[in-house]
């Protein structure tokens, strides 16, 4: 199975929801949503998210969403890999 998976935390500090703004038009986040979807690489799209907003436009555009990303992974200082690595242990629950 080959897997994407989107990062995308709701409280950035620096843009405030910079996921859901509009960017030509489109939700920031649908931009890589739809590259992913276009590429043909991948089995399933994620995004993992702890915004609600950003989960229902990533849900609407195409990717899934299998789990709230907790607290504990959406603060400033929590890297990529961690991200990654809690994403890829729930989709092992999901497939």
């Amino acid at each position: 199975m080959s897997l994407c998976v989107i990062p995308a935390r709701g409280g950035s500090k620096r843009i405030p929801k910079k996921n859901i703004k509009l960017f030509f038009g489109r939700p920031m986040i649908s931009w890589s949503i739809s590259v992913a979807i276009d590429s043909n690489c991948f089995d399933h799209i994620i995004v993992s998210t702890d915004c609600e907003e950003t989960a229902n436009i990533a849900e609407r555009e195409g990717a899934e969403i299998i789990f709230k990303r907790p607290k504990s992974l959406s603060n400033d200082i929590v890297g990529t890999v961690p991200v990654i690595a809690h994403a890829i242990k729930e989709a092992e629950k999901v497939w």
